[in-house]
């Protein structure tokens, strides 16, 4: 048997696939921000000297890293509810994404601030610094020069992860992909090109995120000259 691919019904959706990047956008975007925020002080309770303090962000981690981002997302969802909290598709959907990025940006973050050698802590100590100042310009900043990368990484995923959002009735590509391969019987051709939109929405970001990369951290751009 032959397939003839037949892209014109599904293309002729394009307004549909534009609304969904939109929203998967939306999704990916304040929750790489807030994910990031609340990485870092997860990453910063997780290197306290207060053990509930540490233990707390530990088992944070461990309980997210070990659980699928779907089940979050029902557990969020269906689980508030159950309890009496309304809570929006979408809104549920942010949440547990920024949950869940949070776990993995704090072990990255984590990885660097421990790469940092104590050398240069009690260097900056001798100069004067303030313990703040300390950890802002001798720790943290270069930590996060170090694992910027890996960061770029974990955020792209996070974009591709939003995808599970649809589950639970989120507009984003992959809903729309389903409605239109459902629409026209072209599900082949629906989901070829929904895959196209989030290697593009792939490139963007990280081509987005190499270039705040490069005007944020200016040194490592001149010391790499």
């Amino acid at each position: 048997m032959i397939y003839e691919f037949d892209f014109s019904s599904v293309v002729a959706e394009w307004p549909q696939f534009l609304e969904g990047a939109w929203i998967t956008i939306q999704l990916s975007f304040p929750a790489t921000l807030a994910g990031l925020c609340l990485g870092i002080l997860c990453a910063i309770g997780r290197r306290s000297p207060r053990r509930w303090l540490s233990k707390a962000c530990g088992a944070y981690v461990e309980i997210i890293r070990n659980t699928p981002l779907l089940v979050q997302i029902f557990l969020v969802f269906f689980g508030l509810a159950s309890l009496g909290w309304k809570v929006s598709a979408f809104g549920a959907a942010l949440v547990s994404l920024i949950i869940n990025v949070a776990a993995y940006t704090c072990e990255i973050v984590r990885a660097g601030m421990d790469s940092i050698n104590e050398g240069q802590i009690e260097a900056a100590e001798c100069l004067g610094l303030s313990k703040a100042q300390v950890y802002w310009h001798v720790v943290l900043w270069p930590a996060m020069e170090k694992v910027y990368p890996a960061l770029t990484s974990q955020f792209v995923l996070l974009m591709l992860a939003s995808s599970i959002a649809s589950q639970i009735s989120v507009e984003e590509l992959t809903a729309i992909a389903s409605r239109v391969q459902a629409d026209t019987f072209r599900p082949f051709e629906a989901y070829i090109l929904v895959a196209v939109a989030y290697l593009a929405l792939s490139l963007l970001m990280r081509i987005a995120l190499w270039a705040f990369g490069q005007m944020v951290f200016a040194r490592r751009r001149k010391l790499a000259r």
